[in-house]
């Protein structure tokens, strides 16, 4: 038996004449099959059938009887061929092998969103310079070898070289210096002179803090509201990726460098156990140049290494972040807060009149009373001068930042189709601005009268302060509905840091007590108690009290100053300045004589309710 085919078996060897080529290709692709021993697929014999019945219909007479057959043997030919190869047979699906799980942990470049802070900082830091690294380093060694020791001068020496680095950075990446990062620069190196300044701890924090918002400003170029509030601490979004760019800054200039940085290193790890060796003999040596040698150089120990490595990673990492918000600032400016819906002139309006002639009523009554004096708060009230005080201060400090509050929700949903609108917000807001800043200036009466009863605390001189700042405020959301509201954001942020900086400058902790030796001055009370807690800044106010009230209130700080042997650059202006008040006379010890005076007798008196002591 033939392996050929039925339609190859069938058809003559030699084509007649007129045979198209249709058919001739037809009848040798399916011979090619026949012979090469493969099965035809059903689509090729109907090919091969369909060839061969055209051929011998074609030559035989009187070919109208055939055409019907002609044209069903015909018709699946118009099918494309779609195998031309060996015929492979298809597998079912379930036999199929189920495909590979999706890795969960591997996300397609393509599907990776970006963040909304890759977003904000849309340009991509040029590769850190060699000057912004060595600024950098010497930013972290400055501080483990310095801020280990306490806070002073030593904060603008570790200041400056991470300014640098951010110089260093911005100038590579082709930032200008403009007039408003010079400002907040320049604002941030004034705060960090109050530690320098000051021995007390409260101030001191207050103004680092500051500086760091500063800095921060300075770096990103904010002036919108979003941008100072967030710009303030964008400076710690940078952290992260200031240190990578650091790394590969280290990494490729060693990659480059043929050596020279492990010269470098070596070198330098040369140079500093010659120093330490020698340096060593010679303090052995002689007793003057040890004195000399231990004045200059920090005093480590293997103690506190754990601190100075973590001051040092500290350093690096705040110097990094500096350069590299530097170099690529997040523009918070880019956040914007749409306006609220606009109410209706009455519905917006209302409210806010309701609340003007509130105000209005609250202080036409403030004025009737706290100008007739002290005595006649008191014929009116029936309160003591502790209670009156402590009840109407607080509230009204209270009422001042809901005032704010109030203000900017109000600006948010105020009217704004046309001029007239802006004529009503700009009246109505004006209003109740100009009584706000009545109802500061009652409240800051109040304290008044109860620091001229009691004397000044450090509470009582932080409120008031923050009280006042309030009121600056006010005063310049008012200008700004005059003039414009562009500059109140900056505005606002430069009167916080100059509020700040003033504080510090005042040294709160000496005007109380130059406060309260004016008042024993006038036979009024003094409470020793209290001064002793003071800082060192209170000792020349302290130091012109008789005795024993000069010792009992100088007893204590002379103890912690003579204990403490903090260097020289970790030092304030004003402990170097008490030492040498109290050096020169210093305070005796009296014992249970200082608990005797002004116990009876300070600032206590008046507080005849239920709490033993003045938490204000």
């Amino acid at each position: 038996m033939s392996d050929q085919p039925s339609g190859a078996n069938s058809r003559p060897e030699t084509p007649p004449p007129s045979e198209d080529a249709a058919g001739s290709d037809g009848a040798l692709k399916a011979g090619d099959a026949g012979k090469s021993g493969a099965a035809v697929p059903p689509e090729d014999a109907v090919r091969s059938a369909s060839g061969a019945g055209h051929d011998t219909a074609s030559d035989a007479p009187g070919g109208e009887g055939t055409t019907a057959a002609q044209e069903s043997v015909r018709a699946p030919a118009a099918v494309p061929p779609q195998n031309t190869g060996p015929y492979v047979p298809v597998v079912p699906a379930y036999l199929q092998a189920p495909p590979p799980p999706a890795d969960p942990w591997r996300r397609r470049a393509q599907e990776q969103k970006p963040s909304a802070l890759s977003r904000l900082r849309p340009s991509v830091p040029p590769p850190i310079r060699a000057a912004t690294l060595w600024a950098v380093l010497a930013t972290a060694l400055l501080s483990a070898l310095l801020l280990g020791d306490g806070l002073g001068p030593n904060l603008l020496m570790v200041a400056a070289p991470a300014a640098l680095a951010a110089f260093f950075a911005a100038q590579a990446a082709g930032r200008r210096l403009r007039p408003w990062t010079a400002v907040w620069a320049v604002g941030g190196l004034a705060l960090l002179a109050v530690p320098a300044l000051r021995d007390a701890g409260w101030p001191t924090f207050l103004a680092v803090v500051s500086a760091l918002a500063l800095g921060s400003l300075a770096l990103h170029g904010s002036r919108t509201w979003p941008g100072v509030l967030l710009g303030s601490a964008g400076l710690f979004t940078s952290v992260a990726a200031g240190l990578r760019w650091g790394w590969r800054g280290v990494r490729d200039r060693a990659d480059d460098s043929g050596g020279r940085v492990r010269t470098a290193v070596r070198s330098t790890v040369v140079a500093l156990v010659l120093l330490v060796v020698f340096g060593a003999l010679f303090a052995s040596a002689d007793a003057a140049f040890a004195d000399l040698l231990g004045s200059l150089t920090p005093d480590v120990s293997l103690g506190d290494s754990p601190w100075r490595v973590f001051l040092f990673v500290l350093g690096l990492a705040g110097a990094l972040a500096t350069a590299y918000s530097a170099a690529a600032p997040v523009r918070w400016d880019s956040i914007t807060v749409r306006p609220g819906p606009a109410r209706s002139r009455v519905e917006w309006a209302l409210p806010l009149i309701v609340l003007n002639l509130l105000f209005a009523a609250f202080i036409t009554l403030q004025l009737a009373v706290l100008l007739g004096g002290y005595d006649k708060v008191l014929d009116e009230t029936g309160l003591t001068p502790a209670a009156y005080a402590r009840q109407g201060f607080w509230q009204l400090l209270w009422a001042t930042v809901l005032t704010l509050l109030v203000i900017a929700l109000a600006l948010r949903w105020a009217p704004r189709s046309g001029p007239r609108d802006r004529t009503l917000v700009r009246g109505v807001l004006g209003v109740l601005c100009v009584l706000t800043l009545v109802v500061v200036a009652s409240a800051l009466r109040r304290m008044d009268l109860y620091v001229d009863a009691f004397g000044l605390t450090r509470l009582r001189i932080s409120v008031a302060a923050v009280e006042l700042w309030l009121g600056v405020v006010l005063v310049l959301i008012l200008a700004a509905g005059v003039f414009g509201a562009k500059l109140l954001p900056r505005a606002v942020a430069v009167s916080a840091a100059a509020g700040v900086l003033a504080f510090g400058l005042i040294s709160p902790d000496g005007l109380i007590a130059e406060q309260s030796v004016q008042r024993y001055r006038s036979d009024k009370t003094i409470d020793v108690l209290y001064l002793r807690d003071l800082s060192a800044d209170a000792v020349p106010a302290l130091d012109t009290l008789p005795e024993p009230l000069r010792s009992c209130a100088l007893e204590r700080i002379q103890r912690d100053l003579e204990t403490s042997d903090t260097p020289w650059y970790a030092s304030s202006w004003g402990e170097a300045r008490a030492r040498d008040i109290l050096k020169d006379h210093a305070a005796e010890g009296r014992g249970s004589e200082c608990y005797e005076l002004g116990g009876h007798d300070s600032e206590r008196e008046g507080y005849e309710e239920e709490d033993s002591y003045d938490p204000y």
